[in-house]
């Protein structure tokens, strides 16, 4: 267990962050499916822009659905005791580096190493 880091704040925060994205989730999947244009009334320019919508849409839905299992797996370290070390080295995760996302894995070293290959 470090001492360097302040576990508790970091988990709020992540408790908070993971609320956040299930509460933006939950609205998404309250709002319905997507729209389907009258081909025959709408333009293409319009019916281009509403498939470029719905991408984008579904771009940032699965980047929401990473960092939640990014924040799950920080929140498991943190009951387990292996929070704020690095998963691929094992030497600690520096404190500013948490402070900036909680839910990072890797030390500055290896998120570089991993980066290169």
């Amino acid at each position: 267990m470090r001492d360097d880091i302040d576990r508790e704040k970091l988990e709020r925060h992540l408790r908070r962050r993971r609320q956040e994205l299930e509460e933006a989730r939950e609205a998404k999947a309250r709002d319905g499916a997507p729209k389907e244009l009258d081909q025959a009334r709408v333009g293409r320019l319009s019916r281009m822009d509403a498939m470029q919508q719905q991408a984008m849409g579904q771009a940032a839905a699965r980047l929401a659905e990473v960092e939640l299992q990014r924040i799950q797996t920080a929140l498991n370290r943190v009951a387990s005791g292996e929070y704020g070390y690095c998963i691929l080295c094992d030497e600690p995760i520096a404190p500013k580096r948490l402070q900036f996302d909680p839910s990072l894995l890797t030390c500055i070293d290896c998120a570089q190493k991993a980066e290169e290959d």
